[in-house]
């Protein structure tokens, strides 16, 4: 399954997953240097894998987020209404060509 994060300064990052992987997987698994990403590995105890998906997209997810997530999404910087956490979402072969933004955290924000 293919999927390109975009990350907040534009920058498009080319990336495959397996059916069954969720979205931090692929970070992982693709070696891509996100600072701070996943820092909780997947445990739902932070919000550093959050991303933002386009509209159809998220509508599309076939899983919406439970009361855990949505707890963690709301300590998360620049979150909007089609805001996940990557750890929450499940790679199908539906989702491939699927493109995500990785929103610029709090320290990209002190830094600029």
């Amino acid at each position: 399954v293919s999927v390109t994060f975009i990350r907040a300064s534009g920058e498009r990052i080319n990336a495959k997953g397996k059916v069954g992987d969720n979205l931090l997987d692929v970070i992982v698994n693709n070696n891509i240097d996100l600072d701070g990403f996943g820092a909780c590995e997947g445990t739902l105890t932070c919000s550093t894998c959050h991303l933002i998906f386009k509209p159809a997209d998220y509508e599309r997810l076939p899983d919406k987020p439970g009361d855990e997530e949505l707890d963690m999404l709301d300590l998360a910087y620049d979150l909007t209404d089609t805001s996940r956490l990557g750890c929450q979402v499940i790679l199908t072969k539906e989702m491939d060509g699927l493109e995500v933004t990785v929103p610029a955290t709090v320290n990209d924000a002190r830094s600029a």
